[in-house]
């Protein structure tokens, strides 16, 4: 298994290789976040899930993580489609 994937247990059971999109730690509640989507899906849904020292993953529950993960995923574009702005005009 590479580095920058994960497995998921999806809710019939199915395990899905997911790769990581990024994680990070939010450092008003002590947790840490991992965004990720998987590769053969051509949606480009995006995940997100709380995980603990384990590793394990945790359902995301409350309205106040889900704003908190969105600012950071569209920080997160911003910052991306940023880079890739300057690489096409180099």
């Amino acid at each position: 298994m590479e580095e920058n994937t994960i497995i998921v247990t999806d809710e019939s059971g199915k395990e899905l290789t997911m790769e990581i999109l990024f994680t990070f730690e939010d450092d008003r509640n002590h947790k840490n976040y991992v965004l990720y989507y998987d590769p053969t899906d051509e949606s480009g849904e995006v995940f997100a899930s709380a995980y603990d020292e384990e590793g394990n993953l945790i359902p995301v529950t409350s309205e106040e993580e889900w704003a908190m993960i969105e600012e950071v995923f569209e920080a997160f574009n911003d910052e991306h489609t940023d880079e890739e702005d300057e690489t096409e005009e180099a």
